[in-house]
């Protein structure tokens, strides 16, 4: 298998080659707008819509952004995430509350729940205006913005089911929500939810277990890189002790450098190739 070209437009399930796209769509969330716009159209998504709000503290972040692309067969919205250390300090917030989930199932981190408010209806007119020719609906993000991914299909799934999207693709999301609405989001996507977590990637075992959980369908990358629909604990144990010793002077970096979104989409490449 070869890395294809550009993105596959008429994509509608799971495949390796669309989720290294959509993690390059991840990685785009970082960039200017310009740059945004620019590669959304190389790739040939010939409209593009810019979000950006700003929300007060308490939580440690001054704004949130993503951008939806749409061409005539699909749209993708990439929220974009943040620095790996932010996002560590407001996580590690053990006084944050929860607050109810979307359509009151369950209930969401309260800092991912007030940073995705602050831009899901800038999202939901996008994409009332985009989708006019059923086209497939993709929500995807890195960090922050996987947990802001994977809220947003959540709140579309359950507060508006014909809108729901044809698939969520997170790339080192931390823990977002509580075992109800976890449930009813894995009953719902079903075979559309993939969550990547990179060997010793620290964000994704935050915030604390058991009031925080995660959805199903992990995809694991271990240390050498290799892909995993499941792993067990004992081998995930094992193998994350390896990913500590990769780097004999600086194994306390590797949750830090296991983070990074070009380690996911250098880790999907070399899978596919």
């Amino acid at each position: 298998m070869s890395v294809p070209s550009t993105i596959d437009h008429s994509a509608t399930g799971y495949s390796l080659a669309h989720a290294y796209w959509l993690a390059k769509a991840s990685e785009l969330a970082y960039k200017d707008e310009a740059t945004i716009e620019k590669q959304a159209r190389a790739w040939g998504f010939d409209q593009v819509q810019h979000h950006q709000t700003r929300f007060s503290p308490p939580f440690p972040l001054q704004d949130t952004q993503a951008y939806t692309a749409a061409s005539d067969h699909m749209i993708i919205t990439a929220f974009r995430g943040t620095e790996p250390v932010q996002i560590k300090d407001w996580l590690s917030d053990a006084t944050t509350p929860p607050r109810p989930g979307p359509g009151g199932t369950g209930y969401v981190h309260h800092g991912f729940a007030e940073a995705l408010e602050s831009i899901y209806p800038e999202v939901q007119d996008a994409l009332a205006e985009y989708r006019t020719n059923g086209q497939t609906v993709w929500f995807t993000g890195h960090s922050l913005g996987g947990a802001l991914a994977m809220l947003a299909g959540a709140r579309m799934y359950l507060e508006e089911p014909r809108l729901a999207a044809d698939g969520v693709y997170t790339y080192g999301q931390p823990r977002t929500c509580d075992r109800l609405l976890a449930a009813a989001y894995n009953k719902g996507f079903k075979d559309r939810m993939y969550r990547f977590v990179n060997n010793n990637d620290t964000v994704p075992q935050m915030p604390p277990e058991p009031a925080y959980t995660h959805v199903s369908a992990l995809r694991y990358i271990d240390s050498r890189g290799r892909l995993h629909e499941t792993m067990p604990l004992l081998g995930s144990l094992t193998d994350r002790a390896r990913g500590l010793t990769a780097d004999a002077l600086a194994p306390a970096s590797d949750g830090v450098r296991d983070h990074f979104i070009d380690a996911y989409v250098t880790a999907l490449e070399k899978n596919l190739t």
